[in-house]
């Protein structure tokens, strides 16, 4: 368990919440009515995993909420599933040699359990469920970070290519110190075919402008703008 710990990055008050963590329904539904031993978890993974489940949807919905502050709520929610789905736990799982410590029934070991994308993503968040509940929210936010900020990023990189609003923000919530405002200086045209001018503010500075036929592509506009003088490729 000690090899685990490392990789987890925390290291357990209580191993047997780490053990319970392991233990896939197929192992604990073998064990029942056998004699435990002191310490030994009873009962499978399964509330674990609910609670990590919960917990990863905090940290996770937490982080993109703080870090991409211009992002629209239909986004943050697609990015957030995008980051806690499957597939994402089981590269981690992979990547934390999870499967080796699984522990599972007989008829699952046989049938290929200790491969199965579900049953380590499972695990993944029953992990987390057992640093939360052994160490409280920090440790496990550390834990959830760890494999998902990456992970966040990259799903924004891929998912926002032509939104520079946001790449924008990402680029200058970097410095504490600078704040970035939009400002619509001109409307003109007649009403079904508007242009809107706006200015986009850096530390209440003009640095860039933009134009579009609506106000969020003026703002598009004047991003990727900013991105250019910036020496970003756009």
């Amino acid at each position: 368990m000690h090899s685990l710990e490392e990789k987890i990055g925390y290291s357990f008050k209580s191993p047997s919440l780490l053990k319970n963590a392991l233990q896939h329904s197929s192992y604990a539904n073998e064990k029942k009515g056998r004699h435990h031993k002191p310490g030994e978890p009873i009962g499978s993974n399964e509330r674990l995993e609910f609670l990590g489940d919960a917990v990863l949807s905090v940290v996770t919905a937490d982080y993109i909420y703080r870090h991409f502050p211009m992002m629209p709520e239909g986004n943050l929610t697609k990015l957030r599933a995008t980051v806690v789905c499957e597939q994402a736990l089981h590269r981690q799982a992979l990547k934390m040699g999870l499967a080796e410590h699984l522990l599972l029934g007989k008829g699952e070991e046989a049938g290929g359990g200790r491969e199965r994308p579900s049953i380590l993503a499972d695990a993944v968040e029953a992990v987390i469920g057992a640093i939360y509940l052994d160490g409280g929210m920090e440790p496990a936010r550390k834990f959830i970070l760890s494999f998902t900020e990456e992970n966040i990023r990259e799903a924004v990189r891929h998912s926002v290519s032509n939104d520079y609003k946001t790449i924008l923000q990402e680029i200058v919530q970097k410095n504490k110190q600078e704040t970035l405002s939009y400002r619509t200086v001109s409307s003109t045209g007649p009403d079904h075919d508007k242009q809107f001018a706006v200015e986009l503010l850096l530390n209440s500075n003009v640095f860039a402008r933009g134009e579009g036929h609506s106000k969020k592509a003026a703002e598009q506009a004047a991003a990727r703008e900013a991105l250019r003088l910036m020496g970003e490729e756009v």
